[in-house]
């Protein structure tokens, strides 16, 4: 009899969990999330969440820091989260759609004809990226303006500008500015400001308590974060300026929320099946990604030192919300450790161990490199057994050692070499180099 009661009992555990990730992955997860802050290559939060409750949650880091003064990160921290805003912006666009307030084809001149190309942009190939709309975000004008709050009149004029980037329709290019048009439409039709118009069609719709539009400096006091570049320490980044994203990348959340959002539309909460349908299949305000073999659909997004990862699958009714105030490690390396972790895979969680070179190698590298003619320098110095580069002032950046020789810079990408004889210093990014020389 006690047999039988113990092979039943196993049996009732083994059906109860089966298809679910075992307790283990938390334990995991957690020995990952702690070497990234021991080692300082992140800070932010993380969130999963399954069938709408929370099965993970855990945040590293500071959401402010003042000398010896520090705030911990918690799940209640608000983070500025880029361009997720415009999954948010496209869904607020299908709810008119289905009012019948606005068609998808419905062409850019009805509300802003001074818009190259207006006449044939249509809703569709803005959602879509595919508007032709010049994506000004690159452009020395836009980050002039960057610090400086800019009314919607002259966001639109410097738009409307700009030379169109292609015929509507014809090619596909990331374009913000398309967004920051589309959340003036969304404010044309419903008489109501961005704001408003997020805050009753969606955040008050799901219970979201800590969404909502950007607006003016961060604000600690209402448990808003700062967000960090690592140098020789975390140092605080300065705001680019809310009023210049507005519907491409404004919006303030918690990883809590961003998973309960995109749990909501999956769930037609927010808009019908058909629209859904239509947003994934054309990846409108959304993206694809893919995972062991899964099909998982959300957004990225990163302002300043800021950066937001948010994604969904239906199948297993599983979301991932991850937001950072402070990046070193890739975060898409990040995602897939996770990911690997969350689902049993193969992962080994990285020691972040650089090399040790000798003061004296190090000292042979360091000095201010430039190209020829060209206004940018980047200066070399050691501190201690590490190499820092600065690039015009801006924040210090170890370099990590990987030979005698080689380093990389893990946030951005990048390979540097060094050539001491040839007083060179060799930028590898994305398989390109380029060669700076010795000033000094």
């Amino acid at each position: 009899m006690k047999i039988k009661a113990a092979l039943t009992a196993i049996l009732a555990i083994c059906i109860f969990t089966a298809g679910y990730p075992q307790v283990p992955y938390k334990a995991r997860l957690d020995q990952f999330f702690d070497r990234l802050a021991e080692k300082n290559k992140a800070m932010g939060g993380l969130v999963i969440a399954q069938n709408g409750d929370i099965v993970y949650s855990r945040s590293i880091g500071y959401s402010h820091i003042n000398g010896t003064e520090k705030r911990p990160l918690t799940a209640s921290t608000r983070y500025r989260i880029g361009s997720v805003t415009k999954m948010f912006t496209a869904t607020l666009i299908f709810q008119l759609i289905e009012e019948g307030k606005l068609k998808p084809d419905d062409k850019l001149d009805r509300f802003f004809p001074q818009i190259p190309n207006a006449g044939k942009i249509t809703i569709e190939q803005i959602l879509a990226h595919r508007s032709g709309i010049h994506e000004v975000t690159e452009d020395q004008n836009f980050k002039s303006r960057r610090f400086m709050v800019t009314t919607k009149d002259e966001m639109l004029g410097f738009i409307a500008s700009t030379t169109p980037d292609f015929e509507p329709g014809t090619k596909y290019n990331y374009s913000s500015a398309g967004y920051f048009v589309l959340g003036c439409i969304i404010e044309k039709i419903t008489g109501k400001t961005y704001a408003e118009a997020l805050k009753k069609r969606i955040s008050d719709k799901i219970g979201l308590k800590d969404t909502y539009l950007g607006i003016g400096k961060i604000d600690p006091a209402k448990n808003e974060s700062y967000s960090y570049k690592y140098g020789r320490d975390w140092e605080q980044q300065p705001e680019t300026n809310m009023s210049i994203l507005f519907g491409s990348g404004a919006m303030v959340s918690t990883t809590a929320d961003m998973a309960k959002f995109i749990k909501a539309l999956f769930d037609l909460k927010l808009v019908s099946q058909a629209s859904l349908k239509q947003i994934t299949q054309k990846e409108l305000g959304i993206a694809t990604f893919k995972y062991n073999g899964k099909t998982l659909y959300g957004h990225t997004g990163g302002i300043d030192g800021f950066g937001a990862w948010l994604v969904y699958l239906p199948e297993e009714k599983l979301a991932l919300s991850y937001a950072t105030n402070g990046k070193v490690y890739s975060v898409g390396d990040m995602i897939d450790g996770i990911f690997n972790i969350y689902w049993n895979k193969s992962f080994t969680i990285p020691a972040f161990n650089s090399m040790l070179i000798s003061p004296e190698i190090l000292d042979k590298y360091t000095g201010v490199y430039a190209v020829p003619g060209a206004p940018v320098k980047f200066t070399v110095t050691r501190d201690g057994d590490k190499l820092f580069v600065q690039m015009n002032g801006k924040t210090a950046i170890p370099l990590e050692a990987t030979a005698d020789n080689r380093f990389k810079i893990e946030s951005a990408g990048i390979e540097v070499m060094f050539d001491a004889d040839k007083k060179q210093m060799i930028i590898i990014r994305d398989g390109r180099e380029r060669v700076l020389t010795k000033e000094q």
